[in-house]
């Protein structure tokens, strides 16, 4: 199929796992591909990999740390100097496991899962509109269930439990609250917005784990190919093209956490406005 001729799609953590998965399904559509991630080594050798299997050379890397907000403003200001229209940006990025505080300031997880994120999809948003219609694909998770809300000083504190899980499970809400405040924001504009549930996936995201621990929770996993199949359906599929806002899991619309309200959305969008004009 080369029904994406024309469309250029840009995603964070492009270089394994789901990411790649997703760029490797992309380009086998015909599509143009900006792969955005910390380790050009990496990247380059997804593009080769993905451009000899598809036979689409129309690949390009732009580095980016979305625990950085100096390299996350970086990476935008590079895409944008190119001139060339964005449809569709897959925040696909994200980590899991790991302890600790980001370079700006941020739990880890919470700020590389979320606060970048939100930046650089704010830095990309006017010319997503201008280029559209189009489309922003948040890879979040089921574990944002687990989460009881967003503890608004423990998200500017190094990570406190010891798996990292719930910290973790917190940066997952943050991304489907982010589609939902942002969809309702963009209403009209002919760019829609999702946020989505890959499955348990094994993939790099577990790197951190321990590995005899990761090594049996991964028996228990879908492929990566398997877990990239939600983030194409809401980047490309026609079926939820009128839709905005909303989460998906295992290509279906499902009702998100009840801590999922506009109410609290709105005071994410504005707490994370603050802290990346101030950061």
């Amino acid at each position: 199929m080369t029904d994406l001729n024309g469309q250029t799609f840009l995603v964070t953590g492009a270089n394994t796992g789901i990411g790649k998965e997703t760029v490797r399904a992309l380009a086998g559509r015909g599509a143009r591909i900006v792969m955005a991630g910390r380790s050009e080594e990496k990247n380059r050798a997804a593009m080769k990999e993905i451009a000899d299997e598809t036979g689409n050379t129309d690949l390009d890397f732009i580095p980016l740390d979305l625990g950085d907000l100096a390299s996350v403003r970086s990476a935008a200001a590079t895409f944008l100097a190119s001139g060339e229209p964005l449809h569709v940006l897959i925040n696909n990025a994200g980590l899991a496991g790991s302890r600790g505080m980001t370079p700006s300031g941020f739990e880890l997880a919470f700020g590389t899962n979320h606060v970048g994120p939100f930046l650089f999809t704010e830095l990309l948003r006017d010319h997503i509109v201008a280029s559209g219609p189009g489309r922003i694909v948040n890879v979040a998770s089921t574990g944002h269930y687990r989460a009881k809300g967003i503890d608004w000083d423990a998200v500017r504190r190094p990570t406190v439990t010891r798996t990292a899980f719930d910290e973790y499970c917190v940066s997952k809400l943050a991304n489907v609250l982010h589609a939902q405040e942002l969809g309702r924001q963009l209403q009209g504009t002919g760019v829609t917005t999702y946020s989505l549930h890959p499955g348990a996936i094994a993939s790099d995201v577990w790197r951190e784990v321990p590995f005899g621990l990761r090594q049996v929770m991964k028996l228990f996993m879908k492929s990566t190919e398997q877990g990239a199949r939600t983030s194409l359906y809401c980047a490309t599929s026609p079926d939820v093209a009128g839709d905005t806002g909303r989460y998906y899991d295992n290509q279906r619309e499902k009702a998100p956490s009840k801590v999922v309200t506009p109410e609290l959305a709105a005071e994410l969008w504005e707490r994370s406005e603050k802290w990346v004009t101030e950061s």
